[in-house]
């Protein structure tokens, strides 16, 4: 058994915000994989791949690893197995990078994980969000804005991207 983790926040006003790109992308895996979301479980909502487990955790962004490690707990899956999907204004909008471990980055969704599980020895895939408005707007203000429509075109492309990078994995 494997968990792939996206991270995002729960809310409708945090629905389209580039923080929400974990999310996003475990929605598009499910879509074009026909897999059906479950209502939610242990503060997660969640489905059933094969044998992989995707979840989205419904704390907030910053508080991920409680939720993960309940998953992970639950379902015995070792660290080992498990991947997680974030979004990154560090990089460039649309780039999606793999790591096998790692640091936090300073995403503080991945430092949850890190500081619950007390290991940076899982998979992740990074998204990148990052464009020149965020300069302008700050850093916060930047993961909770929502998606130009120039990058709302390219998203299908993008996730496509990252969709291909999970099956990989």
């Amino acid at each position: 058994m494997k968990l792939i983790v996206g991270l995002g926040n729960p809310g409708k006003e945090y629905l389209f915000t580039r923080h929400n790109a974990g999310f996003f992308a475990l929605d598009y895996l499910a879509k074009v994989e026909g897999v059906k979301w479950e209502k939610e479980k242990m503060g997660g909502v969640w489905a059933r791949w094969g044998e992989t487990i995707l979840l989205k955790p419904q704390e907030y962004y910053n508080l991920s690893g409680v939720v993960v490690q309940k998953f992970l707990q639950y379902y015995k899956i070792p660290v080992s197995e498990m991947l997680v999907v974030v979004d990154d204004f560090n990089l460039e909008f649309g780039r999606v990078r793999y790591r096998e471990r790692g640091s936090a980055g300073g995403d503080k969704g991945l430092q949850s994980i890190i500081e619950t599980l007390k290991t940076e020895d899982f998979a992740r895939i990074r998204i990148g969000t990052g464009n020149p408005e965020r300069e302008k707007m700050g850093n916060v203000d930047f993961v909770l804005s929502k998606w130009t429509a120039e990058e709302r075109e390219k998203l299908p492309e993008v996730f496509s991207e990252v969709a291909e990078k999970i099956r990989e994995w």
